[in-house]
């Protein structure tokens, strides 16, 4: 099975990065800020960015960033130059990130929650010129002597007397862009590194203008779309399903500061969103708040999602409570610039244990330990491949050669692709349990604890063992009182019994994520003294 080619744009196959050979589409715009003065160009009047009290057309904020823009001229930044931004959900993130494309500059995206070592790791290692900061955050700041190339500090308070952000705010707007070459770097992101030090993936102009492309065209999104960023900005969830796929379809961009689940329903409501793209916990929180039945949110048409498996039961309730809304699976990560599959949103509960097709152009393979791929229906590493695939990591050979083969990214990811084309992804594979030879993949048990009434969320862990090597272990969070029996109970319905969790831990309090919302597994391992 694979996308009507109706809805997706023509493609052919071009040379990427040298050696590889990939579908990319016909007609694309060959940056970052083509996207954006194209965004201008058709939509002029149409409402750009919001937040709070702010709105912005995307002739304003194309303007804006033309003004940003020639306060980072006058600063002395070149082509190729990074930027780094720390800076949590807010519109002058976005702005930054226009401007520095009208620059032909690097935007290095910082999370809000990183400590002052993380910070001076990133910074040292990708050489910033120049970091732009929340003011509140301040003192988390490494020393200058700890990153020498940093010779620019902007910080950016909302009390505007007190904000040296005005100093590249107000000037006249820049004259013509720098031009790009499509494959330069536009962004680094730097990876969750769940193992060592974090790894820059570097974005390429061309990895972003097509992922953007691979949403509008899959989800069918036109100017009168309008989306809520309730991730993070500075993942690329929150960059490019978000920014870049609203700058691409010339729609409207709805920036929430924080996401609360409260304050989620009240703005879509208000705003009349149709798009956004969340975790299944942002879902789940949603559908708890007791007021939700009240909110008008008839014009919520597409709900993405990635990062764990949906439960059916949110499944159901959504579709019963927003019955226009079609919830559809999108599974990628940093390095693919995301995504990689998408699911086809009338085939969501028909196929509730898969991610979703390959994105158009995109290739997954279903590789064994030895590189030679396996029949359908195995189950080995993902292999991906496509146009939204990054050429390498920042600053680190070693490492994109270890994760890069012939143009193929080694996800990690331990999954299967059937005879039809669905994608499935059973673990991580540092995460998959090997009880006595028996392999247990952690996102099975999760799903069927999701299904338990009681349960909000759940982590499945390895617990060792000194017999069997490892046995499983699951941390759940509970919404109302429940006992390790039943749920081991509900468990061992609906699994193989050495599936079924052998410990629990049974708690009220959220699962511990990063920046990006992933679960920390390795914290939780920690705990238990794994």
């Amino acid at each position: 099975m694979d996308w009507s080619q109706s809805q997706i744009p023509p493609m052919r196959l071009e040379s990427r990065f040298g050696e590889r050979v990939v579908p990319a589409f016909c007609d694309r715009p060959s940056s970052l800020w083509a996207m954006i003065a194209e965004a201008r160009g058709r939509n002029a009047d149409g409402e750009a960015l919001i937040c709070g009290n702010v709105r912005l057309s995307w002739r304003q904020a194309a303007e804006q960033a033309a003004r940003i823009a020639a306060g980072l001229r006058k600063l002395g930044l070149q082509r190729g130059d990074r930027v780094a931004i720390l800076l949590g959900n807010r519109i002058e993130f976005p702005l930054l990130l226009f401007a520095a494309a009208h620059e032909g500059l690097v935007t290095v995206l910082l999370s809000t929650r990183q400590q002052k070592p993380e910070i001076a790791y990133v910074l040292a290692d990708c050489g910033a010129k120049i970091l732009i900061h929340e003011a509140s955050i301040a003192e988390r700041l490494p020393d200058a002597k700890d990153v020498p190339d940093v010779i620019h500090r902007i910080a950016i308070d909302d009390d505007a007397a007190r904000s040296s952000f005005s100093s590249l705010a107000e000037n006249a707007p820049a004259s013509a862009p720098i031009e790009v070459s499509e494959e330069d770097t536009a962004m680094i992101l730097y990876t969750s590194g769940t193992t060592g030090k974090p790894k820059g993936a570097m974005l390429a102009h061309c990895n972003i203008v097509h992922s953007s492309m691979v949403f509008v065209s899959c989800l069918q999104l036109t100017g009168a779309d309008r989306s809520i960023a309730a991730v993070p900005l500075g993942h690329v969830t929150g960059v490019v399903a978000n920014i870049t796929t609203m700058i691409r379809c010339g729609g409207a961009l709805i920036i929430m500061p924080e996401f609360k689940a409260a304050d989620y329903l009240k703005l879509a409501s208000r705003e009349r969103v149709t798009y956004t793209v969340m975790v299944p916990a942002m879902y789940n929180l949603c559908l708890l708040q007791p007021d939700f039945d009240g909110y008008d949110l008839s014009s919520w048409r597409i709900g993405g999602f990635g990062g764990a498996p949906m439960p059916i039961a949110t499944i159901e309730k959504l579709k019963a409570k927003i019955p226009g809304l079609k919830l559809m699976n999108c599974y990628g990560a940093t390095e693919t610039t995301s995504p990689s599959t998408i699911m086809p949103g009338e085939l969501t509960e028909s196929h509730i244990d898969s991610v979703g097709l390959p994105c158009p152009g995109a290739r997954i393979a279903v590789m064994g330990p030895d590189g030679r791929e396996l029949p359908p229906g195995e189950i080995g590493e993902l292999w991906i491949q496509s146009a939204s695939v990054i050429n390498g990591y920042w600053n680190n050979p070693k490492a994109t050669a270890e994760s890069f083969t012939g143009g193929f990214w080694h996800s990690g990811d331990l999954g299967s692709v059937d005879a039809e084309g669905f994608v499935r992804v059973f673990d991580r594979q540092k995460d998959m349990i090997n009880r006595g030879g028996l392999k247990i993949y952690s996102a099975e048990v999760e799903s069927v604890l999701a299904g338990h009434p009681a349960v909000v969320e759940s982590a499945i862990i390895a617990r060792p063992c000194p017999v069997l090597g490892e046995r499983v272990h699951a941390v759940v969070v509970t919404r109302q009182p429940v006992t390790d029996t039943d749920l081991r109970a509900w468990c061992a319905e609906r699994l193989s019994d050495y599936k079924v969790p052998e410990t629990m831990a049974i708690t009220a309090d959220p699962l511990p994520r990063n920046a990006n919302g992933k679960v920390l597994k390795r914290q939780l391992r920690e705990l238990l003294g794994a």
